[in-house]
C-alpha cells in the first residue's frame, strides 16, 4: 500500500494525498493532495484505489496542492502503489 489516501467528500469531490492526523467529525486535512475531478478507465472509487486509471491522457487532475482541509468527508479508501504511480503518471490538467 501507498501512504497515500483517496478521500470522497459530500460536496468538495474527490481527493488523494497524505493524511495529516486523523479525521474527526467527518474533517480531515490532506497534505500534498490532489484532486481528482475527473478520471477515465475505472468505473468506481475501490476500482480507482487499487488499480489507478488506464486512460490516463482523459483525466482532470489539477496541481498538487501543499495541503487542504476536507469537510463532510464520507469515504477514505487507501490506495496501492500501483494506483499512485497511475495517478501521478497523469499531467496536470490545463485548458
Amino acid at each position: 500500500m501507498s501512504d497515500k489516501l483517496l478521500v470522497r467528500t459530500y460536496s468538495a469531490g474527490v481527493w488523494v494525498g497524505e493524511l495529516v492526523g486523523e479525521i474527526k467529525d467527518q474533517t480531515g486535512t490532506l497534505k500534498n493532495a490532489r484532486n481528482l475531478w475527473y478520471w477515465d478507465g475505472a468505473a468506481s472509487l475501490s476500482q480507482l484505489a487499487m488499480e489507478g486509471v488506464k486512460s490516463p491522457d482523459n483525466c482532470k487532475f489539477p496541481c498538487v496542492v501543499d495541503t487542504v482541509t476536507l469537510y463532510q468527508v464520507v469515504q477514505t479508501m487507501p490506495i496501492t502503489k500501483i494506483a499512485e504511480e497511475s495517478i501521478d503518471s497523469v499531467d496536470v490538467w490545463s485548458r
